[in-house]
């Protein structure tokens, strides 16, 4: 068995298991991509899994289902995702090893 593209935190898998239990019946999961664009180049991408794609990535972890877009995982491989709640935001954190540049605002990257 190889080693799975992300890890979640704690706070991450509860987050997911909240936000799945205010999601509407055809949600199985969530997925994580990335896509072209922001200022360094690269953003991660959340949304709500309806089905498993062709290639995909699932990760069972914590009691959460999280789907790794097949064309993300080689930019996620080794991926610590977290949730970091703030007195004015909350959103989660990407601790990606991959990283050779983020940009001020924290929105995207490069590798």
């Amino acid at each position: 068995m190889s080693k799975q593209a992300i890890k979640l935190s704690h706070k991450a898998a509860e987050r997911i298991k909240q936000i799945m239990s205010k999601a509407e019946k055809f949600a199985i999961g969530v997925r994580v991509g990335v896509k072209s664009g922001g200022c360094a180049g690269m953003s991660y991408i959340m949304e709500y899994a309806k089905e498993m794609k062709p290639n995909e990535e699932v990760i069972e972890d914590k009691g959460v289902k999280v789907f790794i877009d097949p064309k993300a995982i080689m930019y996620l491989l080794g991926t610590e995702m977290d949730y970091k709640q703030e007195k004015f935001s909350s959103q989660f954190v990407f601790k990606n090893p991959n990283e050779t540049e983020r940009c001020g605002c924290g929105e995207s990257f490069k590798i």
